[in-house]
């Protein structure tokens, strides 16, 4: 498939602060790496945690590591219906300000956050060499199509995050794969001029 990408479900998950971890699993603990993950450096843990929400909780949430200078948990819109009242937005990694509140519950004590809970927008992790030749930017918002013959499904609002850090993978949720039928290893067409270049640049620069 011409620009093709794989396509990775993503589950509920937490990614800590080394302070949330004292306090989860006691001072000077360290996570416990068990399955490497496609993109480099990161990996699930042996940890989990309860979060407490004002409406209901989720058990056994899997923390990935490393750890972050920012403790975000990202859950799915089943789990915001579940768990809270309060609204939880659809953010890019990292933009957590204005997110949602939330408790956390560790063997060794529990914490409370101001912020930090969000729905993961849809995207695409891309290394520099790869997203030249996709001719894609970091923060471009572009569409992909996905899915078998006959039930092709396009998603829209997918955002490039380019990074030397990064391997080419694209990443949509539990719920969004489940409901259109979509496997981990799918493979993806990615759609990068659905708008005209003028207009695409003018996205870009807005997220930046």
């Amino acid at each position: 498939m011409k620009n093709s990408v794989i396509v990775n479900l993503s589950n509920r998950h937490i990614h800590l602060s080394q302070a949330d971890v004292d306090i989860l699993f006691g001072q000077g603990y360290q996570l416990t790496r068990t399955k490497d993950l496609m993109q480099p450096g990161q990996y699930a843990c042996e940890e989990t945690v309860t979060v407490v929400g004002d409406k209901g909780k989720l058990e056994k949430v899997r923390v990935l590591g490393p750890t972050r200078a920012e403790t975000q948990l990202e859950i799915l819109q089943s789990d915001a219906v579940k768990l809270t009242r309060n609204p939880v937005p659809a953010r890019e990694s990292g933009k957590l300000a204005g997110s949602a509140p939330f408790e956390l519950v560790g063997p060794a004590g529990s914490v409370k956050k101001e912020q930090g809970m969000v729905i993961a927008v849809r995207h695409i992790h891309l290394d520099p060499k790869s997203a030249e030749d996709f001719g894609l930017v970091d923060n471009q918002v572009v569409k992909i199509r996905v899915g078998a013959p006959g039930r092709e499904i396009i998603f829209e609002n997918v955002v490039a995050r380019v990074s030397p850090s990064y391997a080419a993978e694209c990443h949509i949720d539990i719920d969004e794969g489940n409901a259109c039928g979509i496997p981990n290893g799918t493979m993806a067409e990615i759609i990068s001029h659905s708008w005209g270049e003028a207009l695409n640049q003018e996205l870009v620069a807005k997220r930046a």
